[in-house]
């Protein structure tokens, strides 16, 4: 095995991506130049010896992917993508993180051509790249066929040294080592310097050993301008089938600046002096910026180009593996499409018996097991809680290195690198990942759900133990703040089912959606409510919020207004108050499809002139005046919980039915 040649073209290529990189930071006046003229070489010889790629095609699925973890470099990133022909402009760069640009402060998956995944909270890059990497692995094993390899890509990435130290990236790591994905390939941007100072104040540990010791082939470049090296390297983690590789790069955080070697290069422009010394140092001195040298112009474009042919071929053979293949070429096609299958709607209409009641994160079950059958694309697991979440998919196998087509994840007590994985999923293409844990962990796995919001990815979160219903685990297992932590990210589709039929409309309106969701599910078991006596049941759930049992004897005069489990508490409420008040008992299991609905809609399900409004919820009451009104009144929980029987707790903070009537009563008597 030898290393590829490089010219002087090509360090003549490295240093353009250098100086196009500072001359955005600089003109912008913001932005972060020390990663990419360190890191510029290694990110070269990747970029057009190794990536396979067209910016003709940039969503060619068998493209191989590239994920910039430390986001704050994107000006590398935009040079190179310009320059290698993506639609990506001159004016963009000159526009860097300004108004409109595509060129944006840190990547944004969607908006700019040639950009994997929204990258910029450190580790999560490379989290996501074990999920890409997952995916590519998972549909080789089940799209493949003897001489055609309809996904045979590598995923690789840039990584820091504050991707490495954050704890996601600690997660991700172990798992991707435990399940041997070795077409995951890392390059470490070790320039050992962070806006504090040197690594050393904060990270001596011997980085190298940890990953050996996750599973991980690891290489050594001593010298991040070595291009023969970097190349070497890469070759060798190519050739590693079994294990994922990460190389270190030992490089200089703005290397042949004045400012090279110190935090000040980390995140702010050079300043015109040192701006030109840096273009001296590279030999371009009196220069105007964003020079680009004929050679080096015709270079990039020709390794841009590269595997333009390659995509083609791809293409054609694809034709021909749709004659040879037609029922899975059309199952290709559609999940990559991200169309479900035909009739999934009828596998989610099961039934319940109502005498028998049922957890709802046990109902999620019945439902997603009903689906996955058909549903190829749905890929489950669980924080290492798959008995307990209700997530296991039954008789479809875990996967492994040894059975890539497994439908089951087992993520470990890792909920923040499941989160990141699911995206990395997710991104691909051809999958819909779901994962578990208590939604009082929803904690950990935050900044994974507000990526998956920014990206609109179609990941679902089953979060269970849904509230102080979780009993003698006490306030460390109990969410209180949560469910309204997770109703205020844009994006997010939140739904607390009140019982088995409303789950099944969580599961369909999550399905349907292209962005995530959060099922929020209990633990404890709830009445099945009868779809005989509440026909809009389902259809009213969809909506997000319904009359779910109208006032009966007439005009309603006040309003129960409930979600999850007290939904059966207000029914209780309603029958005890009648026939003595006339209440109308609403079901509100998702605040964001409600709003999306009319307001002629919305109101004829809280009317205006209905100010009498009782709102019930095992959680904080954060958020819930725009539906009760000045005037209304709430039982909810707005202290950490105790440890105790559910009953007892519940009682203790007053979801009652002797409470609930007394605070309806109050209602009335206080007008």
């Amino acid at each position: 095995m030898s290393a590829t040649v490089f010219n002087r073209k090509d360090r003549a290529s490295v240093d353009t991506l250098r100086l196009f990189s500072v001359d955005m930071v600089e003109r912008a006046q913001s932005g972060h130049p020390g990663l990419p003229l360190g890191a510029a070489p290694m990110a070269y010889v990747l970029w057009t010896r190794f990536l396979r790629h067209d910016p003709k095609g940039p969503d060619w699925p068998n493209r191989d992917r590239f994920v910039l973890s430390p986001g704050h470099g994107s000006a590398l990133l935009y040079s190179f993508l310009h320059l290698a022909g993506y639609a990506i402009t001159l004016d963009d760069l000159k526009n860097f993180r300004q108004w409109d640009s595509l060129a944006t402060g840190h990547p944004e998956r969607g908006g700019t051509p040639g950009v994997e995944a929204t990258t910029g909270p450190l580790g999560h890059g490379l989290a996501m790249c074990v999920g890409l990497a997952m995916a590519e692995r998972t549909m080789a094993a089940i799209f493949n066929q003897p001489s055609f390899e309809i996904f045979n890509h590598f995923t690789y990435a840039i990584v820091s040294d504050g991707d490495l130290m954050e704890g996601v990236t600690s997660e991700a790591s172990s798992l991707a080592g435990t399940q041997a994905l070795g077409k995951l390939i890392c390059l470490y941007d070790d320039n050992q310097v962070t806006i504090e100072g040197g690594t050393d104040l904060a990270f001596s540990e011997d980085t190298r050993a940890r990953y050996l010791a996750y599973g991980w082939h690891v290489s050594v470049v001593s010298d991040g301008e070595n291009l023969e090296a970097i190349s070497l390297a890469l070759e060798k983690a190519r050739a590693e089938s079994e294990r994922p590789s990460l190389i270190m790069c030992r490089t200089k955080l703005g290397a042949g600046s004045p400012k090279e070697g110190q935090s000040r290069a980390h995140g702010e422009p050079l300043g015109a002096q040192a701006l030109e010394a840096t273009r001296a140092f590279y030999g371009y001195a009196g220069k105007p910026p964003f020079f680009l040298d004929e050679r080096v112009g015709r270079n990039f474009k020709e390794r841009g180009a590269a595997y333009e042919s390659e995509r083609t071929a791809w293409e054609e053979r694809l034709i021909e593996y749709e004659k040879k293949y037609p029922e899975l070429a059309k199952e290709l096609h559609r999940r990559l499409e991200g169309r479900l299958p035909i009739g999934w709607e009828d596998k989610l209409k099961v039934s319940f018996d109502k005498n028998k009641p049922l957890a709802t994160r046990s109902a999620s079950q019945v439902v997603v097991s009903a689906l996955a059958p058909l549903a190829t694309e749905i890929l489950g697991g669980s924080a290492d809680l798959g008995p307990s979440n209700k997530t296991e998919l039954k008789d479809l196998g875990s996967l492994s290195p040894l059975n890539p087509r497994g439908r089951n994840v087992h993520y470990g007590v890792r909920e923040q690198a499941m989160g990141a994985i699911m995206n990395g999923l997710a991104l691909h293409g051809g999958f819909i990942p779901f994962g578990g844990t208590f939604l009082v962990f929803v904690d950990f796995l935050r900044p994974a759900v507000r990526l998956s919001s920014l990206m609109n990815l179609k990941v679902i979160y089953v979060l269970t133990h849904d509230s102080v219903g979780v009993g003698e685990d006490g306030p460390t297992h109990q969410p209180i703040e949560q469910l309204a932590s997770l109703r205020i990210i844009p994006n997010l589709m939140v739904f607390r089912p009140a019982d088995a039929y409303e789950t099944i409309a969580a599961w369909r309106a999550a399905l349907s959606r292209t962005g995530p969701s959060a099922l929020i599910l209990s633990r404890q078991d709830l009445p099945i409510l009868d779809p005989l006596l509440y026909p809009s049941l389902v259809e009213g759930a969809l909506k997000g919020g319904y009359v779910l049992s109208p006032a009966p004897g007439g005009e309603a005069q006040g309003l129960i207004v409930a979600s999850g489990s007290e939904v059966s508490l207000a029914l209780e409420t309603q029958k005890v108050l009648s026939p003595r008040r006339k209440v109308s008992v609403v079901s509100l299991p998702s605040w964001e499809l409600f709003c999306e609905q009319s307001q002629a809609y919305r109101e004829s399900v809280l009317p205006l002139n209905l100010t009498r409004r009782l709102g019930l919820e095992a959680g904080l009451s954060f958020g819930w005046e725009r539906w009760l009104g000045p005037r209304g009144a709430m039982i909810s929980v707005e202290q950490f919980g105790r440890s105790a029987p559910a009953s007892k707790i519940f009682d203790y903070f007053g979801f009652t039915v002797e409470n609930a009537v007394l605070k309806m009563e109050e209602l009335f008597e206080g007008e």
